[in-house]
């Protein structure tokens, strides 16, 4: 089983990321999907929700109107459209895999917000 991001990278403050991860070994489309961040210091927060089979989404309150997720169950990736990005919004994102007891992580992928 593997998760792998990528996308992440250096950029100012109302600058757009999106980041991507690929996941292999398992069946994709069964699996909700959540974005994970960690800022240094902080606790890891879950940051946006995709079900299985699509559906209704969920964020966090603080990545509202700026964060979207989505997922392609063909090519096995989700992805986190984020806009307008800040300062706050610098941390290392992980995505996350959940089906009943299977729980699989990646390894994370650094945003960086600054000018």
């Amino acid at each position: 089983v593997q998760l792998v991001e990528s996308g992440g990278g250096l950029v100012q403050p109302g600058g757009s990321l999106r980041l991507s991860c690929a996941g292999s070994g398992f069946t994709f489309s069964r699996y909700n999907m959540r974005w994970y961040r960690q800022a240094p210091g902080k606790e890891r927060e879950s940051v946006a929700f995709i079900p299985g089979y699509g559906g209704s989404t969920n964020y966090v309150d603080s990545v509202k109107g700026r964060f979207t997720i989505s997922r392609d169950n063909v090519k096995n990736t989700v992805y986190l459209q984020m806009n307008m990005l800040k300062p706050e919004d610098t941390a290392v994102y992980y995505c996350n895999a959940r089906w009943y007891n299977d729980d699989y992580w990646g390894q994370g992928t650094q945003v960086t917000v600054s000018s």
